[in-house]
C-alpha cells in the first residue's frame, strides 16, 4: 500500500513540473515601414536626372 501511495505522489510531482508552451496571436497587426527604400529610389532618380542635365548643359557652371 505504501508503494502505491509513494508512486502516486511521485507521479503527481512529475506531472506538475511539465513545461507548457502557448502560442498567442498578437492583438495588433504587424506593420513594416518601407519609407527608407522609397526615399532612396527617389534620390537615385533625381541624381540621375541631375547628372544627365549637367552632361547636356556644360555652360551652367
Amino acid at each position: 500500500m505504501q508503494k502505491v501511495f509513494s508512486g502516486v505522489v511521485i507521479l503527481l510531482l512529475l506531472s506538475a513540473c511539465t513545461p507548457r508552451v502557448e502560442v498567442a496571436v498578437p492583438d495588433k497587426p504587424i506593420t513594416i515601414n518601407l519609407n527608407v527604400k522609397i526615399e532612396h529610389e527617389v534620390k537615385v532618380k533625381v541624381e540621375k536626372d541631375l547628372e544627365d542635365l549637367f552632361d547636356e548643359e556644360d555652360a551652367i557652371f
